[in-house]
């Protein structure tokens, strides 16, 4: 990013008013002398304790989408930014406006103002306002592209709530079982002591489990920590993060989904980039960008090698072994036909329905299924520590 520091600033306008607000400059001096170019005079400039901000792919989509909005309604580009800088909540995402508007009040083109902001604009909306810009039809791209990443932000959302809600009922259960075996099980085993009679083989076996826990637990406490820290630091590495991409879609219920999410995240990407006009080879360039697994970047990468030797489409996809018989079909039929389009748009519809689909049909799944090995777990461990209580009787006959 060109301009890596927030400063806020006071100054007087050259009525005598005094204004105040943030800017992105590299250093103090960068930043007075954008203020003095807007006809301010500095009377306070600080560097703010915001270093690293984080730029929300929501904020970004919203942004997006109310340009669309304002361009539709008839307002220019310049102003319509203004404005935006004006209301956002968030200083940060108010200076980047305003910076973006200063540089179309230069004479910059709005894809290059874009393109100075990698960390917050991927790709994709560089090329679009880029197409946006050469056809005359820039509002109609920012609706396209608003509606492709809120789309995705659904899709993504919806996915990760059917993970997220196995794993924390995974954890408590986890929780509750360790709770009572070290808490609750130690007070038993000084009552099972007192019985006169063998106590029976799964009582034995819970409290064998127990006694492990709590001679071991402190060690395997540390090994997890330290698989988890060398997991969190190799899944850095490229072929780490490919091996894992494969080993996911192999797996029974998790890989389709995975999967589902993938292709309608590219099919939605190649369909916005040929609606608006940018060639197959470079909507290829585009989708690739904005996937951030090398393992689906890698397949991207050789099907754009094979269709730049001459190679059609769908025998590329077909290839990647990556790719439902329905893609390839649908591709062949759209290349033949010259309707490659409105087959990607088809495509992108057809995954995201489906995976939206795949998302309620797992969540509904693991509810059941989830409460019964919950069930199962609890359940076996309270007959356990009172089966033996049962034999109390038989116990006190035998003294």
């Amino acid at each position: 990013m060109a301009s890596n520091h927030l400063w806020r600033w006071r100054a007087l306008s050259p009525q005598g008013e005094r204004q105040q607000g943030a800017l992105w400059a590299s250093n103090r001096e960068t930043a007075w002398a954008a203020l003095l170019d807007k006809d301010l005079f500095p009377l306070e400039l600080k560097q703010s304790g915001l270093y690293s901000p984080r730029w929300h792919s929501q904020h970004r989509y919203e942004v997006i989408h109310q340009l669309a909005t304002l361009l539709q309604a008839g307002l220019t580009l310049s102003t319509g930014l203004d404005l935006l800088a004006q209301q956002h909540p968030a200083r940060h995402w108010k200076a980047l406006l305003q910076s973006i508007a200063d540089d179309l009040s230069a004479g910059s083109a709005f894809s290059e103002a874009l393109k100075k902001w990698p960390n917050v604009f991927p790709p994709l909306y560089v090329s679009m306002m880029r197409t946006g810009e050469l056809t005359g039809k820039l509002d109609e791209c920012c609706r396209q592209l608003a509606q492709q990443q809120k789309t995705q932000q659904q899709l993504g959302a919806k996915v990760k709530k059917a993970l997220r809600y196995p794993v924390i009922i995974l954890t408590l259960a986890v929780a509750v079982v360790l709770a009572m075996v070290t808490l609750v099980l130690p007070e038993f085993a000084g009552i099972y002591r007192t019985f006169n009679t063998p106590l029976p083989a799964l009582t034995q076996a819970v409290m064998g489990m127990a006694s492990f826990l709590q001679e071991w637990g402190v060690a395997m406490l540390l090994f997890l920590l330290v698989t988890v820290s060398g997991l969190l630091t190799v899944r850095r590495h490229r072929r780490w993060r490919v091996a894992t991409q494969r080993l996911l879609l192999r797996c029974p219920i998790i890989g389709p989904l995975a999967r589902g999410q993938k292709l309608s995240q590219i099919f939605t990407v190649l369909s916005l980039t040929q609606q608006a006009g940018i060639a197959f080879l470079q909507g290829l360039e585009s989708t690739q960008e904005t996937l951030e697994c090398p393992f689906w970047q890698e397949k991207l990468q050789a099907i754009h090698q094979r269709v730049t030797q001459g190679e059609p489409i769908w025998s590329a996809l077909n290839d990647a072994q990556i790719f439902t018989p329905l893609c390839i079909q649908l591709v062949r039929t759209g290349e033949a036909s010259g309707a490659l389009d409105t087959m990607l748009r088809n495509l992108a519809q057809h995954h995201n329905e489906q995976t939206f689909q795949q998302a309620d049909n797992l969540a509904s799944l693991l509810e059941p299924l989830l409460l019964i090995v919950t069930g199962v777990i609890i359940g076996t461990l309270v007959v356990a520590m009172y089966l033996p209580i049962f034999h109390l009787g038989d116990a006190m006959g035998a003294g």
